[in-house]
């Protein structure tokens, strides 16, 4: 049985209130909200659920948009890649945040220009990650000052990040070159044994890398049945000669 999407074990019991009644169309509600997204950024919790409700919220009071919230929702969903969550998030945001600076056909109003390109620079780190192109992911992230500004307040977003990757590895192989695999974690010697051995449990024999056999990754061999009648084939091939009336 599937996680249900609006569930978050740590949520608390406020903002559970709040996300199942009439107050989370209420805009005095967007602090508390706010707060919460600061709480996840510090506590390494995270809720999507509760982060979409507030973008919801700027939608229909644009008044009460805080930029460095908005950037810190996408830096938190980022998180738990391959997961949607990312996507639904810029779903919400204003359509001008994410056309070309230079190109826009209307110039933001003031303060939007920021926004627009720090969710541009985000979006292209999610597209790397949907696109598994790990090394150019951290090659990017480490490309420009700003997106140290914009991960600042999420908490161990670097080791989050290697997490993410290390389970989608995990799902796909068996058996990796280390040197593949340091540039997918951006770690190397010993901090990247420690990471591949205690973190993920993984073994390193010379210069592989070997993941235990998991319900994911193991290979199973598939057999596909065709279970179409000649009756059924036959009234196909009949119709293909008819004449259309």
């Amino acid at each position: 049985m599937g996680v249900p999407f609006d569930y978050a074990p740590e949520r608390p019991e406020h903002i559970e209130q709040i996300l199942n009644g009439l107050d989370r169309y209420n805009p005095e509600t967007t602090s508390v909200f706010q707060d919460y997204v600061m709480q996840q950024c510090e506590n390494q919790t995270y809720d999507c659920y509760a982060n979409l409700a507030l973008l919801k919220l700027y939608q229909f009071n644009p008044h009460l948009n805080r930029d460095e919230t908005i950037t810190n929702i996408l830096v938190k969903a980022l998180t738990v890649f391959p997961n949607p969550d990312f996507s639904l998030a810029i779903s919400l945001l204003p359509t001008h945040t994410l056309a070309p600076l230079s190109s826009s056909a209307q110039n933001p109003a003031a303060g939007d220009a920021p926004l627009s390109e720090a969710v541009q620079k985000l979006n292209v780190l999610n597209l790397l990650l949907a696109g598994a192109d790990y090394s150019a992911f951290w090659n990017t992230l480490d490309s420009d000052d700003l997106y140290a500004d914009l991960i600042a307040d999420v908490s161990g977003f670097e080791e989050l990040m290697r997490v993410r990757i290390a389970v989608t590895v995990s799902q796909a192989i068996r058996e990796i070159d280390r040197s593949i695999l340091e540039s997918w974690l951006n770690l190397q010697g010993k901090e990247f044994e420690h990471f591949v051995g205690s973190v993920c449990g993984w073994s390193v024999e010379g210069d592989k890398i070997k993941v235990p056999l998991n319900k994911e990754n193991e290979a199973k061999g598939t057999v596909v049945r065709e279970n179409v009648k000649f009756d059924q084939f036959a009234r196909v091939i009949k119709r293909a000669y008819e004449q259309p009336a």
